[in-house]
C-alpha cells in the first residue's frame, strides 16, 4: 500500500507540534522558553539547523538572533530615565529587552501595542533602542500588552509555524483553518478535510494534466485585458479624428462618431463622408475607394491583423467557454456531494442499512467531481498545445475522457437518486404528519 504523500494539520495539531519543537530545543540548550520559541523563529522551525549552528558557536547565534544576554549590567540607582519620555522612575517602573535600554511600562505598552497593530512583524519586536540587538521575549508581551494584544500576538506565533515553515501550507478554502504538510512526491495534489482539493505546490485548485506554469499563464490571461484588446481589434475600427474604437452592427457605411467628436466617416476606407454618399462612390452600401485601394493590396496588413484578432478571439472563447462549463459542473457536482454526504446517517436509518455499506456511493461521486476537475483543465492544457499532431492526439483522448464521464455519471446518478427519492418522500411525509399536528 502506498504510502500517504501529505498530513493534513489542525489548529490544535499545529499548536501541539509548535508547543513540542520549542520544549525540545529549551529541554537540549537549556534556555527558557521564550528563548527557544526565538530561535526557532529565525531558524524557521528547522530543529536541525539549529542544532548544527547552536552547537558550532552559540555565541553567535546568541548575538544574531538577539538573544538577552546574562550579562547585561544595570545602574544601581534609586531613580532612572525613561529612553522614550524622558521622565523619571523608579527601577520597577521600568522595564528591558534583557538588554541595558530601561523604558518606563506606559512606553513599553505604547511600542508593543503599535508593533502588535501592524501585523506578524511584532514576532520580531526588538528594543526600541535603533542600535541595539535585544529580541522583545513573549513574557514581556505577556506582561505588558493588552488582554486582546495578547492574543493576536499568539495567533501570529501560531501562524508563524505554518508560514515560516518549507513544508507546510495553509488550505486555501475560504475559512478553512487547517494546513497541509508535504511529505515529498511529484504529484503535488493534495485534499484537505474540509473537502477542497488543490496542488500544494502553487495552492491553486488541483489542475491535473496541466503544469503551476500553465495554471499560472492562465488565469492571468483570463484576468487580464488582452482579450478585449483582440475583442476590440476585430470588431472594431478607430475614428479617424479622434481615434476612438467604434463597432458597426448594422446599417449603412456612413458613421458618426460619438460627442464630442462627431466626426463622419465611411466605414469601409475611413474617409471624410462629405466625399462619399453619391453614385461616384457607391452610395451608402459600399465604396468603390475601398474596393479599388483593397485590389491594389492598400488594406491587406489591416484587414491580416483584424483576421488574426479573430481567430485569436474565437480559440480563446472556444477553450474558455468549455473550461468555465466544466468548472461550473465540478462546483455543483462537489455540493451534491457534500448535500449527500450530510444526510448519509439519515438515510442509513431509513434504509435500515449500516453508513458502511453506502460509502460507495460518495466514492463514485467522488470520481465524478474528480473527473470534471481533469476535464476542465484538459481545456487549459489544449490552448497552449501548439503541435498539431499532438493536439490530435490530444482531442481523440478528451472525447474518450468525456464518453467515459457520460456514462459513468448516468449510472451513478441512477444509484443516488434511487436512495435519495427515498429520504424527499421520508422529509415530505414527516412534513405532512407535522402539519396535520396542528391542525
Amino acid at each position: 500500500m502506498r504510502e500517504k504523500r501529505y498530513i493534513v494539520l489542525s489548529e490544535n495539531d499545529i499548536h501541539e507540534r509548535q508547543e513540542e519543537a520549542i520544549r525540545r530545543v529549551s529541554s537540549i540548550f537549556s534556555i527558557p522558553r521564550e528563548s527557544a520559541c526565538i530561535l526557532l523563529r529565525h531558524y524557521k522551525w528547522n530543529i536541525s539547523k539549529l542544532n548544527d549552528e547552536w552547537f558550532a558557536d552559540e555565541e553567535r547565534v546568541r548575538h544574531f538572533v538577539g538573544l538577552p544576554t546574562n550579562g547585561a549590567v544595570l545602574p544601581d540607582c534609586q531613580e532612572l530615565t525613561c529612553g522614550i519620555c524622558f521622565e523619571g522612575y523608579s527601577t520597577s517602573a521600568l522595564s528591558s529587552a534583557g538588554c541595558v535600554h530601561l523604558y518606563c511600562h506606559e512606553c513599553w505598552e505604547g511600542y508593543i501595542s503599535a508593533s502588535i497593530n501592524d501585523g506578524p512583524g511584532c514576532l520580531s519586536l526588538r528594543c526600541p533602542e535603533p542600535s541595539c540587538t535585544a529580541m522583545v521575549l513573549e513574557e514581556t508581551i505577556n506582561r505588558l500588552a493588552k488582554d486582546e494584544e495578547k492574543v493576536k500576538y499568539k495567533q501570529f506565533l501560531s501562524c508563524s509555524y505554518v508560514e515560516d515553515n518549507k513544508k507546510i501550507k495553509w488550505c486555501p478554502a475560504p475559512d478553512c483553518t487547517r494546513a497541509v504538510e508535504f511529505l515529498g512526491d511529484e504529484n503535488y495534489d493534495v485534499s484537505c478535510m474540509c473537502k477542497f482539493s488543490f496542488c500544494w505546490n502553487c495552492t491553486e485548485e488541483t489542475h491535473r494534466p496541466v503544469s503551476c506554469e500553465t495554471v499560472s499563464k492562465w488565469i492571468l490571461k483570463n484576468s487580464a485585458e488582452s482579450e478585449n484588446v483582440n475583442w476590440i481589434i476585430a470588431n472594431s475600427k478607430p475614428c479617424p479624428k479622434c481615434k476612438r474604437p467604434i463597432e458597426k452592427n448594422h446599417g449603412c457605411m456612413h458613421m458618426t462618431c460619438r460627442p464630442p467628436c462627431k466626426f463622419q466617416f465611411c466605414w469601409l476606407c475611413l474617409g471624410d463622408w462629405s466625399e462619399h454618399g453619391s453614385r461616384t462612390t457607391g452610395g451608402n452600401y459600399a465604396c468603390n475607394r475601398y474596393e479599388a485601394d483593397k485590389k491594389k493590396g492598400i488594406y491587406d496588413e489591416a484587414e491580416a491583423q483584424r483576421e488574426r484578432a479573430k481567430n485569436s478571439l474565437v480559440r480563446y472563447t472556444h477553450y474558455f467557454e468549455r473550461w468555465a462549463s466544466n468548472q461550473k459542473s465540478r462546483q455543483k457536482a462537489q455540493g451534491d456531494l457534500q448535500k449527500f454526504e450530510s444526510e448519509l446517517a439519515k438515510l442509513s436509518d431509513i434504509l435500515g442499512i449500516p453508513e458502511s455499506q453506502l460509502k460507495f456511493i460518495p466514492e463514485a461521486w467522488s470520481q465524478i467531481v474528480e473527473c470534471r476537475q481533469v476535464l476542465q483543465w484538459t481545456y487549459a492544457y489544449g490552448y497552449y498545445l501548439d503541435d498539431k499532431a499532438k493536439n490530435d492526439f490530444f482531442v481523440y483522448l478528451q472525447v474518450k475522457l468525456s464518453l467515459v464521464w457520460s456514462a459513468s455519471i448516468n449510472v451513478r446518478r441512477r444509484t443516488y437518486m434511487q436512495f435519495y427519492l427515498k429520504l424527499v418522500k421520508l422529509n415530505l411525509f414527516l412534513h405532512y404528519k407535522t402539519s396535520m399536528n396542528f391542525v
